[in-house]
């Protein structure tokens, strides 16, 4: 027997942008708006029911032929809890919503969630919220009789003026910056565009709409990906939100149904890093009805059995060493064997697929859970970096061996990120460069921060006391002397110019020494590419052995040659040309020059 269960969705955003508001108020508004009970607290989840659904539609005057028992939002917003819950394939949530403070606009965090949600083809609507907030709003006592579209043209014109303005400044970055088109809710096609739906957290205002559209949404575009396996001996699947110690139980993990039915004494598979963890349901847990869950007086009642989607508490013996975001998976007592051996096998796959170990290159990746392991490495890989050995849990001294390797072929390379997660290796090591944050983006960013400068820091050691491929252009009407010494206006068409360098001549006379470099009336050790400058040139005269218009290049010594060669990657793609053409201009009188 199969039938379609609640769509779960998640709720991402920037930092105060609303997230946890929206949460609140779809709770406080499904319990205020109809009769008692209207919302149930799960597990890390708020059930919005069927009934509610439809007394919110009957109100906005829209029909729908009702398939879906309700609407699953997981109780814990933000990116940490959409990249821990995850299922084969992909994310567990079947639809998002993205949170973004309409007076700010899109900040790190939500550009964040866009990319993790396009890597998991995750189907997502926008919510603007904060409407409230805007210059000249007005909230009337009566607006809770209205829709929201009725509460939006009630406005002043340069208030609507203004809600247009911000909407489509956010449509506008949305094509700009992710080549996605979007419009509000009730003008979006919805084959093409993302919705948009403007709403007030703190009034409540919009969102009936956003459950309205969520509804349409999952009915008309998820109605295969929601059907839910309960037959007597199917197994139920779900992922793990937390392991926390209970007063009175011991240890027990919060979990996430999304198909079959868990029993009381089923057999218990849960994913590990190396093997599968296998126990029995001892208990089965649920607040009870009427109750908050974030409330810590909040009663729990013992249950028997659970159908998906939902969440549930779930006590067992042995669970120490289970880790927030692993798979699980529970059959009933006497399934054969064999099926528990392909169930163990399926389970370690599905954490297989995201553990890597290639022995071959690449930075050391860590994180708290197997779901955000898998989307810093989505984001890694769309940045190029490689990735040497990926897995979950706390920097070990193992982890500090595999960075360390990299450090003689290449330094940068010599790095373990961490996200959610400490060092507990109690080592100390030069050459492992360690970067932890909880957030993604951020710890993107300071490796790349950090790579750079390390770059630069390599760069100038390596290339200490060597000459620099350098080409400049002898600037027309810019000769300040012409001898004694001649001092001209130079600009750098490719590389670096550094003081103390010998040029020469594209026939490749050498001409002599920069000695000196005056930018902006003050002297300075390097000029850039396209920075002009004053260059002091001693023993020369203007109209002898240089002229205005000329190109020259740096005159590298054929020592320097040979070691610049090998060093190729600390420079740019068009100073490794550079080099070439300037080993051209040499080898026209010696063939093997630099060979």
């Amino acid at each position: 027997m199969s039938k379609c269960r609640s769509p779960i969705i998640a709720v991402l955003g920037h930092v105060d942008h609303g997230k946890s508001s929206i949460l609140d108020r779809i709770r406080n508004t499904t319990i205020i708006d109809t009769e008692a009970g209207g919302i149930t607290q799960a597990i890390g989840a708020s059930i919005v029911p069927l009934h509610v659904l439809k007394n919110f539609c009957d109100k906005l005057n829209v029909k729908f032929d009702f398939i879906i028992p309700g609407l699953l939002f997981i109780d814990t917003p933000g990116h940490e809890a959409f990249t821990s819950l995850r299922k084969r394939g992909g994310n567990l949530a079947d639809i998002a919503i993205v949170v973004v403070d309409i007076n700010e606009g899109f900040k790190p965090q939500t550009i964040e969630a866009f990319e993790i949600l396009r890597n998991y083809k995750t189907p997502f609507i926008i919510v603007l919220n904060k409407i409230d907030l805007m210059n000249g709003f007005r909230v009337n006592d009566d607006f809770k009789q209205k829709t929201l579209l009725d509460n939006l043209n009630a406005q002043n014109f340069e208030v609507s003026q203004d809600i247009e303005s911000k909407l489509y400044q956010v449509v506008a970055f949305i094509s700009e910056k992710f080549g996605m088109e979007s419009e509000r809710f009730d003008r979006c096609d919805y084959t093409k565009q993302l919705a948009i739906v403007p709403c007030s957290a703190k009034t409540g205002l919009g969102i009936p709409e956003l459950l309205m559209v969520l509804t349409g949404l999952t009915q008309r575009y998820l109605e295969n990906t929601l059907t839910c396996n309960l037959e007597p001996n199917s197994p139920a699947k779900g992922t793990i939100l937390e392991i926390k110690n209970v007063e009175g139980m011991g240890i027990c993990m919060d979990a996430i149904l999304y198909d079959g039915i868990m029993r009381v004494n089923d057999i218990l598979i849960i994913g590990g890093i190396e093997k599968p963890i296998i126990t029995k349901v001892k208990g089965l847990f649920e607040p009870k009805a009427l109750t908050d869950m974030r409330d810590k007086k909040t009663k729990f009642q013992s249950i028997k059995e659970i159908n998906a989607a939902t969440g549930v508490r779930v006590s067992a013996p042995e669970l120490e060493g289970v880790i927030a975001g692993m798979p699980l998976i529970s059959c009933p007592q006497g399934t054969p064997q064999k099926i528990i051996d392909e169930l163990k096998l399926q389970i370690q796959k599905e954490i297989e697929e995201v553990i890597m170990e290639t022995d071959k290159e690449g930075i050391v990746v860590k994180a708290d859970t197997i779901g955000s392991l898998e989307a810093l490495i989505k984001l890694l890989k769309d940045k190029n970096i490689k990735i040497r050995k990926a897995s979950v849990g706390n920097i070990t001294k193992k982890d500090i061996t595999d960075a360390e390797s990299n450090y003689e072929k290449d330094p940068t390379e010599s790095v373990i990120l961490g996200f959610n997660i400490i060092d507990d290796s109690g080592i100390k090591n030069d050459k492992v460069k360690i970067l932890t944050s909880n957030i993604i983006y951020k710890l993107i960013e300071d490796y790349d921060n950090w790579k750079e400068q390390e770059n630069k820091r390599l760069e100038q050691k390596e290339l200490e006391g060597l000459t620099r491929p350098c080409k400049i252009e002898y600037l027309e009407n810019y000769t300040f002397r012409a001898s004694n010494p001649a001092i001209v206006g130079v600009e750098v068409m490719t590389g670096k110019l550094i003081s103390g360098t010998n040029i020469m001549k594209g026939d490749g006379t050498v001409l002599g020494v920069v000695k000196e470099i005056q930018k902006n009336k003050e002297s300075v050790k390097t000029l850039e590419k396209k920075e002009q400058a004053a260059v002091s040139l001693p023993g020369l005269t203007v109209g002898r052995q240089i002229n205005e218009g000329e190109i020259y290049y740096s005159a590298i010594p054929e020592a320097d040659f040979r070691k610049i060669k090998n060093l190729t990657k600390y420079l740019s793609k068009e100073e490794t040309a550079l080099l070439k053409e300037i080993a051209e201009i040499m080898r026209k009188d010696n063939p093997v020059w630099g060979v």
